[in-house]
């Protein structure tokens, strides 16, 4: 749940209170995967080291990443970020007079030690925060289903199979390790100078 100040000024969502789910994300990518489901966990765990006690302000997140934008699936993870934070690099809302301008608030090649870096624009609190998945395996199969079902040679059941074992892990990552310090690792970053 976040608080979003242009959706409540022009009267999108009662009191600007707008509440993102993971299969917001899946519509969004078009497909559910560990990367989705890390870039959701990863920013639902960030905003809720930022925001202790208040929702987050949705249009009030910088969001920094280490790599490149067109580097492997930076490009997925960065559109799930804007999705909930509405930060984005130029391409987003420009503003109303002045006010809820969504664009230079996500930029990359940051120099950070982590995978991302969310800062909010009113304390310049910030975390770190990278998604270390390599603890939450497919299913020893899934590799050889993927490959059958790419090649066409899956049997009906195979397929669905390889469709099981894929979710699967995705399920296990947001519900059974969606807290997990060891899969989502934050660590607070150096509060940011005001202003940006």
């Amino acid at each position: 749940m976040l608080h979003d100040p242009l959706a409540d000024f022009l009267g999108a969502s009662e009191g600007g209170l707008i509440e993102y789910r993971y299969v917001d994300a899946v519509r969004l990518a078009g497909h559910s995967c560990p990367t989705v489901a890390a870039a959701f966990g990863m920013t639902r765990r960030a905003l809720l080291a930022l925001y202790t006690d208040s929702l987050p302000e949705r249009g009030a997140i910088r969001a920094d990443f280490r790599a490149d934008r067109l580097s492997g699936v930076t490009g997925v993870i960065a559109s799930v970020v804007t999705l909930i934070t509405g930060a984005t690099h130029d391409t987003g809302f420009k503003g109303i007079a002045g006010r809820f301008d969504r664009r230079k608030l996500m930029y990359f090649l940051a120099d950070i030690g982590d995978e991302i870096r969310f800062t909010r624009l009113d304390t310049g609190a910030a975390v770190d925060i990278r998604a270390e998945l390599q603890g939450i395996p497919f299913a020893p199969q899934t590799p050889a289903l993927m490959q059958k079902c790419l090649d066409g040679s899956a049997t009906p059941a195979e397929a669905a199979e390889f469709r099981q074992c894929w979710q699967e892990r995705v399920r296990k990552l947001l519900l059974e390790h969606g807290d997990d310090p060891e899969v989502f690792v934050l660590r607070p970053a150096a509060r940011a100078p005001m202003p940006f």
